[in-house]
Formats: structure tokens, sequence, C-alpha cells
């Protein structure tokens, strides 16, 4: 269409309508953001915890002071197997599930679909269609990637599956809430706990390069123990919709000579941390050793001064964690950006290369073992669903400790000058990863 001169150099001084939209839409979506961290408590104050007269491992009263203020439950459990070995671990589950007579309750965040998956679903639907009741509590995002066809085959067996937080409009935040658990009980009479999820993962990530299974820690109680893990369960089964019994099939009052157990829970959302207040108490109460294994290692400040004052104490200080080898690459770097006070004060840093390193444990001197579902970072302390356990268990130590020592060999130790000649890209993804760690 022909335009007079006059008309076109009008129309040249007029902004394109489509420049302001993307200009709008550049300077809103920061404030978006930031709206939505907001709305999901990343900018709410977190409890502090500031003790004093921290008892030793060896007072009597250690247990119960460290009860109180984690709000634990004090119990007591036969420790009946434990394991680092994922074909073991799994071989445990499915065996014990294979046996249950009366009842199969299980909770756990991560299922992929494959060989294990498979497996699992088998073992479950042969006992569910024996007349056994297995209650099932999956993440629903945790679990996102399995099929409908997956689960209506496990319904169809008699399986009663209920999904945590699956995305609901009416409260959509609520889906920033997951259960990280992994608990397995059979019969009301035997428990695992620990950090495996069912996903040939485990069995290491052949297209990552990972030629080793996973690095993981189970553990199988029975006891008194049992019923109080039961308890959680039910609670959580109440939770998400079923029914809970209360049956003595369920709270079997069998008293074994088990060792004392410490059963923390974290229930979300709360700015306080019953788990927070686990570790740290723990790391105070330490005269000796301090060694963890944690993947996602971003451990908040009061945790980094608990562990740097312990080195300046002259404690062994050791952290195992994730190598190049690792199922989230931008954790991995955020992780690493956290290790510059701890590399100043002198604490060994671990990056455990075979493949991924998945387990979930603190060894605190010769006595102390911590382990479970959660990480030392602001998810499984401040948002997550978790369970941990805390006992005094000789084997279970010198087992543990001898684990660790043949990681360490298998690990690269972190140099403090290598650490600063890190690329340049990898410390600003690892920079942008801890703006946003409470929801990594």
């Amino acid at each position: 269409m022909y335009l007079p001169p006059e008309l076109k150099a009008v129309n040249a001084l007029q902004p394109d309508v489509s420049t302001w939209w993307s200009g709008g839409l550049l300077l809103l979506l920061p404030f978006l953001v930031l709206i939505a961290l907001y709305l999901r408590g990343t900018f709410r104050k977190r409890v502090q915890y500031k003790l004093r007269d921290v008892p030793n491992l060896a007072d009597l009263h250690f247990p119960l002071a460290l009860a109180g203020i984690s709000g634990s439950y004090m119990t007591e459990g036969e420790l009946i197997g434990y394991w680092f070995d994922i074909d073991s671990i799994y071989r445990a589950r499915l065996e014990a599930i294979r046996q249950a007579r009366r009842t199969i309750h299980f909770e756990t965040f991560y299922i992929t679909p494959g060989y294990r998956a498979e497996e699992f679903a088998d073992a479950l639907a042969e006992r569910a269609q024996a007349g056994v009741e297995v209650l099932f509590i999956p993440d629903s995002l945790g679990v996102i990637k399995m099929s409908q066809k997956y689960w209506k085959r496990l319904k169809a067996a008699g399986v009663n599956v209920r999904f945590f937080h699956k995305f609901n409009w009416r409260v959509p935040l609520a889906y920033n809430i997951r259960t990280h658990r992994k608990l397995l009980l059979i019969d009301g009479e035997i428990a695992f706990i620990g950090g495996t999820g069912v996903s040939d993962y485990w069995e290491g990530m052949k297209e990552e390069g990972q030629t080793s299974p996973w690095l993981d820690f189970e553990a199988c109680f029975n006891g008194l123990i049992v019923a109080t893990l039961e308890g959680m369960f039910m609670e959580q089964w109440s939770y998400v919709g079923g029914v809970a019994s209360l049956s003595s099939d369920n709270f079997n009052p069998y008293l074994g000579d088990g060792s004392t157990v410490l059963v923390t829970v974290r229930k979300a959302p709360s700015t306080r941390s019953s788990i927070y207040a686990l570790l740290y108490t723990s790391l105070l109460a330490a005269k000796r050793r301090i060694w963890i294994a944690s993947p996602y290692f971003l451990p908040e400040p009061g945790i980094r001064k608990a562990l740097i004052q312990a080195k300046k104490r002259g404690l062994d200080v050791r952290i195992l964690t994730v190598g190049p080898h690792n199922d989230k690459r931008t954790v991995y770097f955020a992780v690493r950006e956290r290790y510059r006070d701890l590399l100043a004060a002198g604490i060994e840093l671990y990056e455990y290369l075979p493949s991924m390193m998945h387990a979930k444990v603190m060894l605190v001197d010769d006595k102390w073992v911590i382990t479970g579902s959660a990480n030392f970072d602001p998810r499984s302390l401040f948002h997550n669903d978790e369970l941990q356990l805390s006992l005094a268990e000789p084997n279970l130590v010198e087992f543990i400790a001898d684990v660790f020592c043949k990681s360490f060999a298998k690990s690269r130790l972190i140099k403090r000058q290598g650490w600063k000649t890190r690329p340049l890209w990898q410390r600003v993804l690892g920079k942008l990863a801890l703006i946003i760690r409470w929801q990594l």
C-alpha cells in the first residue's frame, strides 16, 4: 500500500508493539520468579539451634538429650542386616517381600521404568494375589516416568497404591513438598530403611559413563523399632487418604534385646527441622572423628560452622560426596562452590570416582551412626518428608568405617589449588544454582 513520505516518517518514529511486549516480559520475568520463591518460603527465616552443655557420646544422657532436642522417638531394635552393595540391597528387599505372610507396607520417592521396577512389581503383585495386604505410597513426582499401565497392573493384582502429593490446583505450591523416605515394613516384624530407589540407575548410568553400581546404604531391623516405624507409615497412609490399621499385626509388642535406636522424622512444611537438630547436635558432641557421606552436600551456615570448629578442635573431619559421575550436574557444581571455607579449614573432601555416590551416612567418633533418607541439603532438611535412624552399634560402626576407608581410596581428594582453577563456566553455573538451592 502506498504511503506518503510524511506518514512513513511518522511510523518510523513509533515503537514496534512487539518490542514493547518483549521488553515488558523480560522485566516481568524476574519479578515473577521472586514471587514464586517468596510463596515457596525461600526467604523464610529458619530456626537457629543454639546449644550449650552438649554431652559427650559416652554420657548416659546423650541419647535422651539428642532425642529431646531433635524431637526423635527413642526405641529399641536389633540390627539384622546392612549393605552398601546395590545387588545385596535389592536381593534382601525382594526376599523379604516374597516371604511376607500378612502385610507389606512401602513408601518410596523414586522409581523409573526398567528391570528393577518390573521385578519389584512382580513380587508385590504375587503377594497381593496371595492375600497379603500391600500398601504402597510412591511420591507422585519421583515416579513421574512410570506409565499408567504399571500402576493399573499393581492395582489389578490387589496392591493398594496411594500417591503422595499429586498436583492439586487448590494448593499448587504443596507440590514442592515431597516424601523422600525409603521405608519397607514386612509383617510388622522387619523394617528396611535407607536411600535406595527402585531403578536400574543404581546399577550404573551407562549413558553417563558410569561403569560401576552406585554406592548406597540400607539397614534392616526387627524388634520394637518396627512398631515405631509402622506408626509413622500409618500416619502417612492416613495423610494420603488411606484407612490406617492399628491392629496387633502392625504393632507387634515383641521386645528384642537390640540396641537403643533414635528415629527422627522430618515432616513438611515447617521452619523447624528435627533432622537439622539431630545432625547439628551430633557434630557438637564429636570428640575424635566426623565422617560424612552425602551426595548433595550443601550444608547450611550453622552446620558448616560446626564442621569447621570441629576441625579446629583437632577432629578428623572427612566428607565423601559425588564426583564427575552424578545424576544432577547442576547440583554437583553447586556442591563444589561450597568447598571454599571447608578446604581453608583443612577438612578433607573426597569426590567418589567409580560411579554415583548416593549413600547418606554419618559416623561420629567410634560410636555413633546416623543414616536414612536425608541429604545434607536444604531440600532434605527443610522441605521433604524424611526419616533417619541413629544408633551406637559396634559391629555397624566397624563395617561403616571400613566402607568409608575403601571409598576414600576410590575417590579424588580435592586440593585447594586445583579447586581454584576449575573452569569459569562451572563456577558461574554453581553460583547460579546456589541461589535456588532451597528448590534443587
